[in-house]
């Protein structure tokens, strides 16, 4: 594995669990970032809420794709979201069905494999705005639909540029490794947040069948066995993890793309990580030691921390923006 060293991880923040708690928890939003939401009606009835930098102009765009039940307000957002507009591009913020803070219409909503609906926001977008350019960013899970979709369109992808942080690209190894060690704890959070959401949803639409899966829920892997899997049509947790894993697409990609993965993400295991020789010369791999999972703090104080994702990415970006 080729591990970049052009991140330095803050001394204050050792370790994994530091890096990818610390933006979460403690890291203040940025002042003066004015957001601007659009309702994105779907064919199937459904919605999609957008989020859109105040920006004015017709600058290039950039539109975000968030981790599993983040949204707008996940510190990683907010901080991108800024940093594009400094760099005097415009940003759009994509909600996964059901959360922009809105349940969502109907009983499907999103996973790790559903590019559709990304499909439709950039239809959207490019219907709306045919000559600008357009870059993609995507976290965790958001990154991981974003490479899929990237390999899926190959040739025909509309965008100039694309970036994925902190991926999942094998979603059975990344669900198993989530049952070791601290990383337990994160799984109990996302499990509690997906049982709250959909938890409140099966009520309100009377799923029955929904809220006994739910019920017997222990780990992710026991989430896509029995809520995800039957939900979308996928035999088994297994099918569902071997159709929508990116690892599979990534060398169908043609679009300019980074990847930036942190050997020590609490989220993944070393070998989900693609080799160099599985990757196009248009995807650049950057693997950096430390810096948990989309956290990449640096800064030589607390109170002047930094946030490397929002210098790297946009470098890579302006190249092609």
């Amino acid at each position: 594995m080729n591990v970049k060293n052009t991140f330095k991880p803050a001394w204050w923040l050792p370790g994994p669990h530091l890096q990818t708690l610390w933006p979460t928890l403690l890291r203040k939003k940025p002042k003066g970032l004015i957001l601007e939401r659009e309702r994105l009606e779907l064919p199937d009835g459904d919605f999609l809420d957008l989020d859109w930098t105040a920006t004015q102009g017709k600058g290039p765009l950039v539109l975000i794709l968030h981790g599993l039940e983040g949204s707008v307000d996940s510190s990683y957002a907010q901080g991108m979201l800024a940093a594009i507009v400094e760099n005097q591009w415009r940003g759009v913020f994509m909600h996964f069905r059901g959360c922009s803070g809105e349940p969502n219409r109907m009983i499907r909503s999103y996973h790790s494999g559903e590019t559709r609906d990304l499909a439709r926001v950039v239809q959207h977008i490019r219907k709306r705005e045919p000559n600008t350019p357009l870059a993609a960013i995507g976290f965790s899970l958001g990154g991981n639909v974003l490479l899929k979709w990237l390999g899926e369109t190959g040739e025909d992808s509309p965008l100039e540029a694309a970036a994925a942080i902190s991926v999942p690209f094998e979603l059975d190894k990344a669900a198993l490794r989530m049952q070791h060690g601290f990383s337990r704890i994160y799984q109990w959070h996302l499990l509690a947040c997906l049982r709250k959401r959909l938890g409140d949803q099966f009520r309100e639409q009377d799923v029955e069948y929904g809220l006994t899966a739910l019920s017997g829920v222990k780990t992710l892997w026991d989430f896509d066995e029995k809520v995800t899997a039957p939900m979308y049509g996928f035999a088994s947790a297994d099918e569902y993890y071997k159709r929508s894993s990116s690892r599979r697409y990534l060398s169908k990609i043609r679009t300019p793309t980074l990847l930036v993965q942190a050997l020590d993400d609490p989220f993944m295991t070393d070998d989900l990580i693609p080799e160099l020789e599985e990757l196009p010369n248009n995807i650049e791999l950057e693997v950096t030691a430390g810096g948990g999972h989309v956290g990449f703090v640096a800064g030589l104080l607390p109170w002047k921390s930094t946030y490397w994702l929002e210098q790297r990415v946009p470098e890579f970006l302006q190249k092609y923006l």
